[in-house]
């Protein structure tokens, strides 16, 4: 089953593989049937007859709407109280087969949606995937007293594949959308549930498998770049690696993390801090020499690097007397200052593995991000949040996340990490990785420095290791998020400061929600 959790689709992907599917033999009516009982099994669990009696079925055109009615009709032979609404005259021929044996059934088709006003649960299957036009007029309407419903009168909506005016590829709300209370998305999961656009409308997700052929869905894939959601064996995989017994420090990596300025004193401790409880085995901060004592305080562990300080009080240049040998990679950037160019212009030039984060960021998009990064040699990393890509990839239009990052990191040949709800991590060669889960009380200063200082410790481990970057970033991504929400789950989402999150950064939380 984490197989099938972890492939993303687009809607042609998705029709191509169905085709496969149907031209072996398997009829349409048969996998309507299947899946449309499974849905209404998966509704009865969460909706048991002794607590909710009265259902409410919004019936599509399509076959959306003939997997709406499957579950119309076996909820109603299991005594729910069904009502159907069906605002369109024209349906295709399988839907309107399923509507003319609910007529016989007597299952009620009311005139309006507002006689299902009353209804306890509601279930959305006016449009699946593929659907590209804007909802607008009479539909539209629909919509947005459905929505009304859900919040005044606290009417859960449970939409069949997705919400009703979501574009599958992009998570675009199509004039309107359906909010609903949970999604059920059928056989593979779209892109549009890792789309920060769709994640108001979709609710609590869940994937409902039908048992489709890996055959088929690899043949599908293989012939484009694969995007894929960060699941729990990914990550354990990368993380859940035992030590030689005999191994000692520098054969579990050395970090040079370059950060802080006389402006931003704390970036650098968040982030040192978040380096240590990756368990790389020997750290190295590079600090304004005024603030080497401070962190010096706070990381007696690590070795504090006093560089040459400008009169903004950033970091001026690299020390002359310091070689870069020594250093399995490079962590910069975190409170950095935009003054310290010549500093970033001098990493940029060694060849050791690179994370730049934050002003490292805004500094190489002033150098000019395509250009620099073409001359490196080594892997580089960036980790830039929506504001911050903007600056380093002008031409590239965020509207859909997944194809802006893979095409960053086309242009720029680095391993490109877009922040954001559902964070995207991009490899050069078009691969796509996705974190499926997060929380919202990641979105406090701070929590970016301590992904870098986590993933820079993890990248130097990972070096020494032998392990691919993209599957070391994904993996800090992915511990990053989860630390967030079991933090959240203890302090609230409004009580995890970057300092409370680098306390559930230890141990690594194996336990993974996703």
């Amino acid at each position: 089953m984490d197989e099938m959790q972890r492939w993303v689709v687009t809607a042609a992907q998705m029709s191509q593989i169905e085709a496969r599917v149907f031209a072996a033999g398997m009829p349409v009516a048969a996998l309507m049937e299947k899946v449309g009982g499974l849905l209404s099994r998966r509704i009865q669990a969460l909706y048991p007859l002794g607590q909710v009696r009265k259902v409410g079925v919004l019936v599509g055109p399509g076959h959306n709407g003939g997997d709406a009615l499957v579950i119309a009709r076996e909820l109603h032979l299991e005594g729910y109280e069904v009502r159907l609404y069906q605002p369109f005259s024209k349906l295709k021929d399988l839907t309107a087969s399923h509507a003319q044996y609910a007529a016989s059934l007597g299952i009620e088709t009311v005139p309006t949606v507002e006689a299902l006003k009353d209804c306890e649960v509601l279930i959305d299957g006016l449009f699946g995937f593929g659907l590209t036009r804007s909802l607008t007029d009479s539909i539209a309407d629909t919509i947005h007293e459905l929505n009304h419903w859900s919040v005044r009168l606290n009417r859960p909506i449970l939409s069949i594949d997705l919400p009703s005016g979501i574009h599958t590829d992009t998570g675009e709300v199509l004039g309107t959308a359906i909010r609903a209370t949970r999604t059920f998305c059928l056989g593979l999961w779209k892109r549009a549930f890792l789309q920060d656009a769709a994640l108001s409308s979709v609710g609590q997700a869940e994937l409902i498998g039908f048992g489709l052929p890996e055959t088929d869905i690899t043949a599908v894939l293989e012939a484009s770049p694969i995007v894929q959601r960060i699941t729990p064996d990914l990550l354990r995989g990368t993380l859940n690696r035992p030590r030689h017994p005999t191994t000692h420090k520098y054969q579990q990596g050395h970090l040079l993390l370059i950060a802080g300025s006389r402006r931003y004193m704390g970036a650098a401790i968040l982030a040192g801090l978040a380096a240590r409880a990756s368990g790389v085995g020997m750290l190295s901060i590079a600090v304004p020499e005024s603030m080497r004592s401070l962190l010096i305080a706070q990381l007696p562990d690590a070795l504090v690097i006093g560089c040459p300080e400008g009169e903004a009080g950033e970091i001026a240049h690299w020390p002359r007397a310091m070689e870069w040998a020594g250093y399995d990679a490079i962590a910069c950037g975190c409170g950095l200052s935009p003054e310290a160019q010549t500093l970033v212009e001098q990493v940029l030039e060694t060849n050791l593995p690179l994370i730049l984060d934050a002003d490292g960021l805004n500094i190489l998009a002033n150098l000019g991000t395509v250009e620099r990064l073409q001359r490196r040699s080594a892997p580089t990393i960036l980790t830039p949040h929506p504001g911050e890509f903007k600056r380093l990839f002008p031409a590239v239009e965020l509207g859909d996340r997944i194809q802006a990052v893979q095409q960053a990191a086309s242009l720029s040949g680095a391993i490109v990490l877009l922040k954001g709800a559902r964070t995207a991590i991009a490899h050069p060669t078009g691969q796509v990785w996705v974190v499926p889960d997060s929380t919202p009380a990641l979105a406090r200063g701070g929590s970016g420095d301590v992904l870098t200082g986590l993933m820079g410790g993890l990248l130097a481990q990972g070096v020494r290791q032998g392990l691919v970057e993209e599957a070391i970033v994904c993996a800090a991504a992915g511990w990053h998020a989860q630390a967030g929400i079991a933090a959240a789950r203890v302090r609230s989402e409004a009580g995890v400061d970057a300092s409370t999150l680098i306390q559930f950064l230890i141990p690594p939380p194996f336990d993974f929600s996703i």
